[in-house]
């Protein structure tokens, strides 16, 4: 593997332990309202020590998060990883001076060993006498050793090491808001690699240190922040003009520049998405609309975020969050902030300045933008998934390419054994933003907060065994669904069940493995047996069959074809002056044999693209009841 996918895998786990966060928080922020003025004041005293029991126990939820990151949700990676910090800090407070406690990056190491051992040794196999601490128990045995050998190790280094991020934290804090700057574009930058968790967790959890009134030790930006360290806030403030304002700016430029045709669809979508960032920070479905199609234009977004925590600096603004910095966060924590009102009318001054920017930037050099292009708009997902998900993992190169698949907020995060399998062309058109490989079978494709029902789907596809065909678009033009057909026999599923398609060029394909069954004399038509053994018709146009002499066979009854092989060509231009319609059904004679249904986009479709439509058959053994 190489190492930016072994960093994609780490920072995908270590995002995984900050989901907690928000309930810290909210339970802060409960805590914090006049509960003894109204006679509760137990309330507020239970919300207060529990969500600094949150941020305490932070360490612990790195180790145990981490590790099951890196395992694939491994439990056995988990409980190793949470004995290993328990070793730690019992092995620290009993032999220390009480300066080494558990930390967030003793919590990440210990993870990280964790889930390295799990995928090392989880099958290993011991001599029979030994084979009970074999496996997964091997794995627990290991790090628990290990474990205590590193916190003696640690006795000695952790001093040293809290000593140099302490003076990385002064040497950042020595540059002001040029050293703001810097991170503002780094973490902006590597929001495009799914690395920004990396750099996050560093400031955020690791830089600068602060005792609180009853002498407990807290690390990092974010829980310095929490337990009201005047320093603490800096490297978050900045951050909520961009995804409060611009960001959502961003999206209502993309909705202005559309096609009037795209444009209610491109307004549904990106409204929406931009919402979701106003609310709660979640940015990257946005930023991946124009991130390929403009990479320019994201290195000015990237600048303009590090002038944003710059300005915040020098503004002496300091605000924080425990996820993101959204609307929500904004309220919550703003009885913890100082001078957070500025943020408003920076974030305003920021939405106008992007807005313009990138309506005027999309129009000058024509930036194929969703909605600018068919092809790039993005698909409204709810209700879909279960149905989307087969043709996603065909588009990924089946299940037999898939090493390993996992999600964050808004990216599937996988891999694959050949990332050339990807067909890149069929994810856009199934509402991915974008898609990244890191080399090493390692890639990120990006759906939005869509991301995570979407890795569970493929994983139930993974671990079933279901008998599948998946149907590769017979013409190239535009997809219709069977009942948009111009005939009614077609239109009311009297021959089938299936799609349609209006062809903008005269071939057409093969869309399955079969057996040509039945060729029509005027080759106006033709019939496929699949490997499977469903019936499937092929029809070219409406009211063809008296069109002598206008198609051309280049397959015969009895011949094996395959997805993509040319079987007829046909005269266009004929067709669509003397045709009732261009309109091609492409129907399952016997849907009595299909279980369930799943189609692609209704769009454009290229000849012989995978996949259109997959359909999941009944076991012949139950003759099609379940």
């Amino acid at each position: 593997m190489n190492w930016l996918g072994s960093l994609q895998q780490l920072g995908r786990a270590v995002m995984l332990p900050t989901m907690v966060l928000p309930a810290a928080a909210i339970l802060l922020s409960v805590g914090s309202l006049p509960w003894n003025a109204w006679g509760l004041g137990v309330v507020g005293e239970v919300s207060t020590v529990a969500g600094h029991g949150i941020f305490y126990f932070l360490p612990y939820l790195f180790a145990v998060g981490v590790a099951l990151g890196l395992s694939n949700q491994a439990g056995q990676a988990g409980l190793a990883a949470l004995a290993g910090i328990v070793i730690y800090d019992q092995v620290t407070k009993h032999f220390g001076d009480g300066t080494v406690q558990p930390a967030s990056l003793i919590g990440i190491i210990l993870g990280a060993f964790a889930g390295g051992m799990h995928n090392r040794f989880k099958s290993i196999k011991l001599p029979e006498i030994l084979q009970f601490f074999g496996g997964s128990r091997f794995v627990l045995l290991i790090v628990g050793l290990c474990s205590a050998l590193f916190s003696c190790f640690m006795l000695w280094l952790a001093p040293i090491l809290q000593q140099g991020l302490n003076s990385i934290a002064t040497w950042e804090y020595s540059l002001g808001g040029f050293g703001l700057f810097i991170y503002g574009v780094l973490y902006r930058v590597l929001v495009a690699f799914g690395l920004h968790h990396l750099l996050n967790n560093v400031f955020w959890f690791q830089l600068g240190t602060y005792e609180t009134p009853s002498g407990q030790i807290v690390q990092g930006d974010l829980p310095r922040f929490f337990a009201g360290d005047p320093s603490a806030g800096f490297f978050m403030a900045g951050l909520f003009p961009i995804m409060m304002f611009a960001i959502p700016a961003i999206a209502l430029a993309i909705i202005q520049e559309a096609r009037e045709d795209l444009k209610p669809q491109i307004r549904k979508t990106f409204l929406t998405s931009a919402l979701v960032c106003f609310l709660t920070g979640v940015s990257e479905q946005i930023e991946f609309a124009f991130l390929f199609a403009a990479p320019y234009l994201f290195i000015v977004h990237a600048v303009m975020s590090g002038v944003a925590m710059w300005l915040s600096y020098w503004l002496d603004i300091r605000h924080g969050f425990s996820y993101s910095a959204g609307v929500i966060d904004y309220i919550l924590n703003f009885h913890l902030s100082e001078n957070a009102w500025k943020l408003i009318p920076i974030g305003i001054l920021y939405g106008l300045v992007y807005y313009f920017l990138f309506r005027w930037a999309i129009r000058t050099f024509k930036i194929p933008t969703p909605g600018r292009e068919e092809g790039s708009m993005l698909e409204d997902w709810v209700g879909n998934i279960p149905y989307q998900a087969p043709l996603i993992l065909e588009a990924l190169g089946g299940k037999s390419n898939i090493v390993q698949v996992e999600a964050c907020i808004t990216r599937l995060r996988l891999t694959v054994h050949d990332d050339r399998l990807i067909d890149t062309g069929a994810m856009k058109n199934l509402g991915s933003a974008g898609l990244i490989k890191l080399g090493g079978g390692n890639v990120q494709v990006v759906f939005g907060t869509y991301s995570e029902l979407i890795r569970e789907e493929i994983a139930k596809l993974l671990e079933r065994d279901l008998q599948q065909v998946l149907f590769a678009a017979p013409v190239q033009g535009k997809m219709l669904p069977i009942e948009e057909v111009p005939d009614q026999i077609f239109a009311a599923k009297l021959v089938g069940d299936g799609v349609a398609f209006v062809p903008e060029r005269g071939e057409l394909v093969s869309p399955v493995f079969g057996t040509i069954m039945h060729l029509y004399p005027t080759m106006h038509a033709l019939g496929i047996s699949t490997r499977e053994g469903l019936e499937v018709l092929l029809h070219i146009g409406i009211d063809t069959s008296q069109l002598k002499g206008h198609f051309e066979a280049f397959v015969q009854e009895g011949d094996t074809v395959e997805p993509g092989q040319l079987l007829i060509k046909f005269d266009l231009a004929v067709l669509r002056e003397q045709a009732a319609s261009l309109t091609t059904p492409m129907v399952i004679t016997n849907p009595d044999r299909v279980k369930s249904w799943s189609f692609a986009p209704f769009k454009q479709v290229k000849k012989g693209q995978a996949s259109v439509m997959s359909v999941v058959l009944y076991d012949r053994n139950v003759g099609g009841v379940e």
